[in-house]
């Protein structure tokens, strides 16, 4: 209580409880801002916890107080009191609310499948694709899931939420968010990798909402599979992270998500996955609701459709949300607006079905508001009170979203003005929570920073197929000052290579300033295992070099570790650039000498435009050339053709584009192309 009292005796007021306190049983349990209504009385605030009224005496003159609430609910949502007993309060026991996490790669999607097959969702003889949850194009294109989205199952009378999160450590913004939703875990770990970078990030943050953890070791038919041993290292995970007892006693499932099967011994699969259900269920603990109270539902997720506008997505923490009624939109500043649910849907075997009334301890979706954004809460008309907003950690790279402004510019995309590219920006706002935007230098430009480089390039991805065309800049780390010294944003980086290119990473990483934290063997024959320190700046570019090094047979994976001391100058790339000096198709003869000096980006019968870059230097510093070039012709004997002979272009795509380019440069995004140039402004500047 020493920040409660601290918040309300800075307001300037007294504080006291009221005698119900006195009597409260020993014991401390976290409660969230859920059970906080909030009543009016003249001249006074008071609130209500689970049933113990806190009541604040009349307020000095001229004191706000909205200031005063808000103080007082941010201490109070972060405070752990003492358990008492409530009548209201209720347990669920035909929900669980769950979300599945896991590294990159370990087969959360691949599990929701066979978890939706299980509950015969699908029939028999129905044609189901692979990773049916990652509907987006980008997701089935790339093999990794973007958004988190939500279905929902049926087993034995229950119903089971399940919230499918992204594995990649970009998106950690989607895996914060929904974390608000659900009781409970599914921590995936992978039978030969064991825990990895991004099993300890949403790890931590499920143990700081003092959230249950099943851990389900996953691909355990595999060869190499070595399930003691990632039993061990996720318990010394726990440990690290200061989980309390009860988390550290946490349930294992062994399991094979691709053939549906699971079991509590590693060598005593069943022939479905039963067993994880029953460890859900017994596991999982029910939501504790106030199904009587007044409404609060916190808005987690957005989602758009054609005929309904914005469908807001979100877990109903008190009373009960009705197709039709009459609600409120509470902002954590107190700002208020009466709106309409119009319709009103909840999750039920992989569908999205319409639902007269959800009551609280349930997920439900709904349409009608179109201003609604996420971290808002619809509330009750009368007594509803907000909850607290949703955060999530910084970003840590930016970069430069301007105008196309090079001579090709108009040719292929739709919308191509400052107002366009602005509009689309601040729109991606509204559900991207990990993701800030401000206006640039000029009226044209906008800083868009974001959690990594794969977190930018995926929106950048999003916008040239809508039809915008725009340049972007070299991806920048986000550094900070303290105390008189400049710090930047480092990284813990795992690369997993086969043992005859050990010493091709570790050089690599050894220039980019990489201080090396371990070297070991893993399960899997002639692999090692290297895990890094390193600054972010050091990891722009570093993946193609990776996996240049180990011919293609190297992972990397990072994770953001914190801010600490500038780690000096880093070079990320020795070579200069071959650029273009002359608009117009490229000839195979010009090509051919051209490639004597490096290699090339394009072949012959493409449009380039001066100063456009073809090519990768083979020395330091940028070189000009004509691309253009066409053989004279003065006499027929002349005219002979010579059989020219070009080497195959270097086909870059936007990820490598956006790691490859340098301060003087820019990425051409349009529709059909993506293209790079020199920056013509800082030419101008030096020059």
């Amino acid at each position: 209580m020493a920040s409660l009292a601290h918040a309300a005796t800075a307001a300037g007021v007294q504080w006291g409880l009221s005698p119900a306190h006195s009597s409260a049983s020993a014991g401390n349990s976290p409660h969230r801002l859920s059970a906080l209504p909030r009543t009016p009385i003249s001249g006074s605030i008071r609130h209500e916890l689970l049933g113990d009224a806190l009541c604040f005496r009349p307020l000095p003159i001229g004191t706000p107080k909205s200031k005063l609430a808000a103080a007082v609910r941010n201490a109070v949502a972060t405070e752990e009191l003492p358990q008492v007993t409530n009548k209201k309060m209720s347990l669920r026991s035909d929900i669980r609310n769950i979300a599945i996490v896991a590294h990159v790669d370990h087969g959360k999607t691949t599990l929701v499948d066979a978890m939706l097959r299980q509950a015969k969702v699908f029939r028999d003889n129905q044609s189901v694709q692979e990773r049916i949850m990652d509907s987006n194009d980008l997701e089935r294109e790339r093999g990794i899931t973007i958004l988190s989205k939500n279905t929902a199952i049926r087993y034995k009378g229950t119903k089971i939420n399940i919230i499918d999160t992204p594995g990649h450590s970009d998106f950690g913004g989607e895996v914060e968010r929904v974390l608000n939703m659900v009781d409970g875990v599914l921590l995936l770990v992978d039978s030969v990798e064991g825990p990895m970078p991004q099993t300890r990030f949403v790890l931590k943050k499920a143990l700081e909402l003092g959230q249950t953890v099943v851990v389900v070791v996953n691909k355990v038919d595999r060869p190499s599979a070595r399930p003691d041993y990632v039993v061990n290292t996720t318990f010394e995970l726990f440990v690290e992270l200061n989980a309390s007892d009860e988390q550290c006693d946490f349930q294992v499932v062994y399991a094979s998500g691709i053939h549906g099967k699971a079991g509590l011994e590693p060598d005593q699969l069943a022939d479905d996955l039963e067993p994880l259900f029953e460890a859900v269920i017994r596991c999982i603990p029910e939501p504790r609701v106030d199904i009587e109270g007044p409404l609060q539902m916190l808005i987690t997720n957005l989602d758009y459709d054609e005929h309904k506008g914005r469908i807001a997505i979100g877990r109903v923490h008190a009373g009960r949300v009705r197709k039709g009624m009459e609600v409120k939109v509470c902002t954590p500043d107190d700002r208020c607006r009466n709106v309409k649910v119009n319709e009103l849907f909840e999750y039920d075997n992989f569908a999205r079905v319409p639902a007269d009334v959800v009551e609280a301890g349930d997920i439900c979706c709904l349409s009608g508001i179109d201003d609604v954004l996420i971290g808002e809460t619809l509330a009750d008309k009368i007594d509803g009170v907000a909850l607290p907003t949703i955060t999530v950690e910084e970003p840590t790279v930016r970069m430069s979203f301007s105008v196309n402004t090079s001579p090709f510019a108009g040719r292929e995309g739709k919308y191509v003005t400052s107002r366009n590219l602005r509009d689309r920006l601040y729109r991606e706002l509204e559900r991207n929570l990990a993701m800030k935007v401000e206006d640039g230098e000029t009226a044209d430009t906008f800083i868009v920073s974001g959690r990594g480089t794969l977190h930018l390039t995926i929106l950048i991805e999003n916008m040239r197929r809508e039809g915008y065309e725009f340049l972007i800049g070299p991806p920048k780390v986000i550094n900070r000052e303290l105390n008189g010294k400049k710090l930047e944003p480092f990284e813990d980086a795992t690369v997993e290579v086969p043992e005859e290119y050990v010493g091709a990473v570790v050089d690599l990483m050894g220039k980019r300033r990489g201080q090396m934290l371990d070297l070991s063997t893993t399960g899997m024959e002639n692999t090692t295992l290297v895990k890094y320190r390193i600054p972010t700046r050091g990891l722009l570019g570093l993946r193609n070099a990776i996996l240049t090094a180990s011919r293609g047979t190297a992972v990397l994976n990072t994770i953001f570790h914190g801010y600490d001391v500038w780690a000096g100058d880093i070079s990320t790339r020795e070579q200069g650039s071959l650029v273009a000096f002359e608009t117009g198709p490229t000839t195979s003869y010009a090509l051919f000498s051209c490639q004597d000096r490096g290699n090339l980006f394009l072949g012959p019968g493409v449009e380039v435009y001066k100063g456009q870059i073809i090519g990768i230097h083979q020395r330091p510093g940028d070189l000009s050339l004509n691309a253009c070039k066409r053989k004279a012709a003065t006499n027929v004997r002349s005219n002979k053709e010579a059989t020219v002979v070009l080497a195959s272009p270097i086909e870059l795509s936007l990820d490598d584009c956006v790691e490859y380019i340098q301060e003087d440069e820019l990425v051409e995004v349009t529709p059909l192309s993506i293209r790079m140039c020199k920056n013509a402004k800082m030419l101008q500047k030096k020059r």
